[in-house]
């Protein structure tokens, strides 16, 4: 499966794409110059610190969300993403962000109503439809898993979807 954590290009074009609204410029454009040196740890202190400042900034708390993503922090991201879709329920990226967290987990069922609520708000968030794609191939092959699991005799064409999903998935070492 596909859907991976944000890239540090990812990062960059949530936040320009969220650009329009209200942010502190200075603190949101010296944490990415830190991020970009690679001095991830000091870019999100700096956001953290800007956050004391401007607690409800959207852009500071999306950037925040995708920085913890990035260096693995799932519980402190899916936080983050959980709270920005309470306070802002009608954008779609952190329902997006948030399905691709869910889905990293293995929540596929949480990742589809996360990506099915991002399109409703964002028929066209070419992410999130790439991403809810990716969930359903995951979501096929549990099915068709479950299905030859439950089956009085194996299937020779559960089999074949099974390993055409799969294939599909990216996720060949999984192959029984």
């Amino acid at each position: 499966m596909r859907l991976p954590l944000p890239t540090l290009a990812l990062a960059l074009v949530l936040v320009a794409a969220l650009a329009a609204l209200p942010a502190r410029a200075d603190d949101l454009t010296g944490a990415q110059r830190l991020w970009l040196a690679g001095q991830r740890l000091q870019a999100v202190e700096q956001v953290e610190q800007a956050l004391t400042r401007t607690p409800d900034d959207l852009q500071l708390r999306f950037a925040l969300g995708v920085m913890r993503m990035d260096l693995g922090e799932r519980a402190k991201a899916l936080s983050i993403f959980t709270r920005l879709t309470q306070d802002f329920p009608d954008l779609a990226d952190p329902y997006n962000n948030l399905a691709v967290l869910r889905a990293a987990a293995g929540e596929l069922d949480e990742a589809h109503a996360a990506l099915e609520q991002a399109l409703r708000l964002q028929p066209e968030h070419a992410q999130a439809q790439e991403n809810l794609g990716d969930v359903l191939l995951r979501l096929a092959l549990r099915a068709y898993q479950r299905a030859q699991k439950a089956a009085p005799a194996p299937s020779d064409a559960l089999a074949g979807k099974i390993s055409r999903t799969l294939a599909m998935t990216g996720d060949l070492n999984k192959l029984r």
